[in-house]
């Protein structure tokens, strides 16, 4: 947990979830567009209030629903930019936007999943983005950010597309990433972080 204070302007992520075991990735679940949330109940704040739990279980700084198997686009983070400072939210259908032209910078650092746990790789990514959608209540939400903020923000929507980022990666890095993810997976065994 970070020592500042987190910056979340639009309130703090729900708490008293319980924390659910990871899906991973080959699951249909996590290869498929999901489902676009249209009921902004007790249900969802209770999923929403599970995602956080099982994020912070697993030391992960972003968690979309499909990687507790459930089958809708809202994803959760608290997650440092470029100057260590974190920001938590929750974005329920998505929409990302990046830098085009002059402006798209391109960040080569290291990726991983907690879907894929145990494994990271260089995947490049634009820079900076930022992301546009509705809150826990169904008001608007954004935010945007640099550095590891802009690849989790990115790295969640794609989750909610049904796209994981070893899709992303060439043939060479898709190997590479395989064989850490191999050579860790007793430290992950089935039904982790729970």
């Amino acid at each position: 947990m970070p020592d500042q204070p987190p910056h979340a302007p639009y309130g703090p992520l729900p708490g008293g979830g319980k924390v659910r075991p990871m899906t991973r990735w080959g699951t249909p679940v996590m290869h498929r567009p999901q489902q676009r949330v249209l009921a902004y109940d007790d249900t969802l704040r209770e999923l929403v209030a599970d995602m956080v739990a099982t994020m912070y279980a697993a030391d992960g700084v972003g968690l979309a629903a499909c990687q507790i198997g459930t089958d809708l686009a809202v994803f959760v983070f608290d997650c440092p930019d470029d100057s260590d400072a974190h920001t938590i939210g929750v974005v329920c259908n998505p929409e990302l936007t990046l830098p085009e032209g002059k402006e798209r910078q391109l960040d080569e650092a290291d990726e991983g999943c907690l879907s894929f746990p145990g494994a990271f790789v260089e995947c490049a990514r634009p820079d900076f983005a930022t992301v546009t959608g509705t809150g826990l209540d169904g008001s608007p939400v954004t935010f945007s950010g640099n550095g590891l903020l802009a690849r989790c923000l990115q790295h969640e929507t794609d989750h909610t597309r049904g796209t994981v980022f070893g899709d992303r990666l060439s043939t060479k890095l898709r190997k590479k990433l395989q064989k850490a993810h191999d050579k860790a997976a007793d430290e992950y065994p089935e039904g982790w972080p729970a």
